[in-house]
């Protein structure tokens, strides 16, 4: 019997150069070939999705996958929708979406949460800090998927407002929404939270250390910001369930180890099939079944 095709992965990167990293991350996936195209459109997408579709028989398709990433979530998502549309039939191939690394690092997020509440978010209520931000978003819907009652803020309370009402409607999840307050205290949506994840840009402080130790609820702060100052005070970028005044804390790094183990993961489900198409649901499952299968 001969080899099988070398497994192809297309990368469709909406900035003009396509991201290093993502190429990497699929070369150590074990990708055979990685194919990278930069400043990617909407309305260039259908001829490139053709040529991925119909070089090879539907028998073989399974052995290529399309990865759309770049720093513009809102242009990926663009994208993303282009080559949705382009299938048809039994000609179609696996797909990725994680612009910006969205998707990974909020389920790495969601996974750290849920650890931290001894394995079910049911029920549990979180606080996302900077929610309306591209990876904020995801993370508000994974938990609100995961039962969490959500509490979202954001320096303009109408966007966290118009976050909440459409998060609730895709998923019924309860959300509230509040103004994230420049001083670093908390708004009292998010004074009675277990959970509170700082989603904000780099180098942003987002609530002191002297208001959450107060907390006599929280269990968990997770920060997704590596840049000093950190969003959470007195997390350290390295914390990965560290034990601070008798909360469990997470850094950006310590999320980055799980986050870059679910990425590696994901890469590999594309080829096992043609018709994978692996969102942030998807993506928080992939990371479930990780850990589910990592030794303890």
């Amino acid at each position: 019997m001969s080899d099988p095709r070398p497994t192809i992965l297309i990368q469709l990167d909406t900035d003009l150069q396509p991201s290093v990293f993502d190429s990497v991350v699929a070369v150590d996936s074990g990708v055979d070939h990685c194919f990278r195209h930069g400043g990617v459109r909407p309305e260039v997408v259908r001829d490139l999705v053709y040529g991925a579709i119909f070089t090879r028989g539907p028998a073989e398709l399974h052995r290529t996958a399309i990865f759309v990433g770049g720093s513009d979530v809102a242009a990926g998502e663009s994208v993303l929708e282009a080559v949705r549309t382009a299938f048809f039939g039994p000609f179609r191939v696996s797909v990725l979406f994680d612009a910006n690394g969205c998707n990974t690092t909020a389920a790495a997020a969601v996974l750290a949460a849920r650890e931290a509440v001894g394995g079910s978010l049911e029920g549990v209520k979180a606080g996302v800090l900077a929610a309306t931000g591209p990876v904020g978003q995801r993370v508000a819907r994974l938990l609100g998927s995961q039962g969490s009652v959500v509490a979202l803020s954001s320096r303009k309370l109408d966007r966290a407002a118009a976050l909440a009402a459409r998060l609730h409607e895709r998923n019924g999840a309860v959300y509230q929404s509040c103004e994230m307050r420049p001083d670093g205290s908390l708004a009292p949506e998010l004074s009675d939270s277990a959970i509170l994840i700082g989603a904000g840009p780099e180098g942003v402080q987002l609530v002191s250390a002297e208001v959450w130790k107060q907390l006599p609820q929280l269990k968990a702060l997770i920060d997704l910001n590596a840049v000093p100052p950190l969003g959470l005070e007195g997390v350290e970028a390295g914390d990965r369930g560290t034990e601070r005044s008798g909360k469990r804390t997470w850094g950006a790094l310590g999320i980055g180890g799980i986050k870059m183990k679910i990425h590696r993961r994901a890469i590999q489900e594309l080829f096992t099939a043609n018709d994978r198409f692996l969102d942030a649901e998807e993506i928080l499952q992939l990371g479930q079944e990780l850990g589910r299968h990592e030794p303890r």
